[in-house]
């Protein structure tokens, strides 16, 4: 049994490292012609243009603030939406409400997008065009991610001790003083891991924002202007991309693909620093 674990640990890290290999040299002939810096600080992506410019740095802006923007909406809601069907509603409210919820994280992100286009930026763009835009973006993928924080924050809660809220309980502490002195702390570890998790998919997430964003490589003065993040000019551009332009975009993943480690690597941190 032993053996089979580590096997399977073994042989997991193994594929994650062979897919960075594979990232690595399919986007090494555009880092070694046009260098890194070029890349990675370049505001301007025209690959048609004469010389091209292969700019990352409005694609990782536009990435992180619609990231950013989803995750600073949905976790503290998914965290709250957890702790109320967990501690505030009636056992067979919070039954049914967490079975909604995950029914609600089953829904493809095609249909969020076509909601976030029809119905978000219609609306959007009564207060500012183009309506397809960074703010329609991170209300889209707010609701995206917003099952997955709450039902591991559920997950956080259940594994608090039930001798401490008794105790708690035979204190007399307020539900306030429970929240914040016994529960918090046994599940703050568990809130940080659902929030990273979220964070995680809003990161990857493709479908939604390419149809919501706007797609126009800037970075972004305000709520009300269009972006385009790393994964939706992947998935515009590869299908016609060839030589140098599709090594360019093998770069983009690459980008993705250690921004997600290095947030994974602060998570850990952080949890370390708490623990």
């Amino acid at each position: 049994m032993t053996l089979a674990l580590h096997a399977a640990a073994w042989t997991s890290a193994a594929i994650v490292l062979l897919i960075f290999g594979y990232l690595v040299r399919e986007a090494w002939p555009a880092l070694l012609d046009a260098g890194p810096a070029s890349f990675l600080f370049g505001t301007a992506w025209h690959p048609t243009s004469e010389p091209p410019q292969y700019g990352v740095a409005a694609l990782f802006v536009g990435t992180l603030a619609t990231t950013l923007g989803a995750v600073l909406v949905a976790g503290p809601l998914g965290i709250a939406a957890a702790l109320c069907a967990r501690f505030f509603a009636p056992p067979a409210v919070g039954r049914w409400f967490t079975r909604f919820v995950v029914l609600f994280a089953g829904v493809p992100s095609v249909v969020f997008g076509l909601w976030g286009l029809t119905a978000v930026a219609p609306l959007v763009r009564r207060i500012a065009p183009p309506g397809t835009s960074l703010l329609t973006a991170v209300i889209v993928l707010a609701l995206m991610i917003l099952p997955t924080v709450a039902l591991l924050a559920g997950t956080a809660l259940e594994r608090v001790r039930e001798e401490h809220l008794r105790a708690a309980a035979a204190l007399s502490l307020s539900r306030a003083s429970t929240l914040t002195g016994v529960v918090w702390p046994s599940a703050r570890a568990g809130f940080l891991v659902a929030v990273v998790l979220g964070t995680a998919r809003a990161l990857g997430e493709t479908m939604a924002v390419l149809m919501v964003a706007g797609n126009v490589v800037r970075v972004p003065a305000s709520l009300f202007d269009p972006v385009r993040t790393l994964t939706a000019n992947i998935a515009l551009e590869l299908g016609y991309a060839t030589q140098e332009h599709r090594a360019a975009l093998f770069v983009t993943g690459l980008v993705l693909l250690l921004l997600v480690t290095v947030l994974v690597l602060v998570s850990r941190a952080a949890g370390a620093a708490r623990a």
